[in-house]
């Protein structure tokens, strides 16, 4: 089992800043690619952005390129998500989610947290 607790949301105005974090515990941290994904309300739960146990590329979705950045911190079991510019189009819950490896369907991801929001405001 892994246990993953997000922190880190929170109100801000459009073209703000905020930083998500997530600490995970339970078995091996690095063994696992990290993920965050969002759901506004009436829509399907979306990959945001995940980066694999190996550090290699990460992967984000076209919405927040250039804005957001995924990254993780081993040593302390802790995955981020650097949010920049923030629109008003990315107020949502998002979520901190573990798995073997990245999928874009959430249905396929193993672990999750309880979710954090997000609220953008114009």
């Amino acid at each position: 089992q892994v246990q993953l607790v997000e922190s880190g949301g929170g109100l801000v105005q459009a073209g703000g800043s905020l930083r998500l974090s997530c600490e995970a515990s339970g078995r091996t941290f690095t063994h696992f690619a990290m993920g965050w994904f969002r759901q506004a309300p009436g829509e399907e739960r979306e990959l945001v952005a995940a980066i694999p146990w190996d550090l290699s590329s990460p992967r984000y979705a076209d919405s927040v390129k250039d804005r957001f950045t995924i990254s993780r911190d081993d040593a302390k079991n802790t995955v981020y998500l650097q949010m920049n510019s923030l629109k008003p189009e990315d107020t949502a819950v998002y979520y901190c989610a573990a798995n073997r490896m990245i999928v874009t369907s959430y249905r396929a991801w193993d672990y999750w947290g309880q979710g954090t929001q997000v609220t953008v405001s114009s």
